[in-house]
């Protein structure tokens, strides 16, 4: 993982790229994201700083949103379904046994950096629920042993 001066950059490139559109805070935390990964903890201070923030306003925007993350990603994304349809056909179950197996929870990445685990809210593949997608590709009818299967099949890459 990089530290944040090699980041620094990357940061300040996109800041300087979106300071002056209106309502730019959550379009620039995109960017960061989109590029790097996640938002590193210590960009928060030059965000809160370019946008005349304070940096618990910029914090609360990263930490209310599931989908901004403050930690590197794990080499590949586990996303689960919690929407209703998939809590619906045992959704819960189904993220109780990948949390244990990864030994992890959401927002989270395992020791040895293969996989993190996010919560989603509809992957648009209700009739196939409990979904889930690992990096971009979508699996619906998802059980415990499935998704050991799925993992072992990514593990292996």
């Amino acid at each position: 993982m990089q530290d944040y001066q090699t980041q620094k950059s990357t940061v300040l490139d996109i800041l300087d790229k979106h300071q002056a559109m209106p309502g730019n805070l959550l379009p620039i935390l995109h960017g960061i994201q989109d590029t790097l990964g996640y938002i590193p903890p210590a960009a928060v201070a030059d965000i809160a700083n370019a946008l005349q923030l304070s940096k618990a306003e910029v914090h609360g925007v990263i930490s209310f949103y599931h989908y901004f993350r403050d930690t590197a990603p794990g080499k590949h994304t586990v996303r689960i379904c919690r929407a209703e349809s998939c809590q619906s056909m045992n959704g819960k179950a189904l993220e109780n046994h990948a949390k244990q197996h990864l030994n992890i929870d959401f927002h989270e990445t395992t020791a040895d950096g293969r996989f993190s685990l996010e919560p989603v809210y509809c992957l648009g593949n209700c009739a196939c629920s409990p979904s889930i997608t690992i990096d971009n590709e979508v699996f619906g009818r998802v059980t415990p042993e499935k998704f050991d299967q799925l993992l072992a099949c990514k593990g292996a890459e």
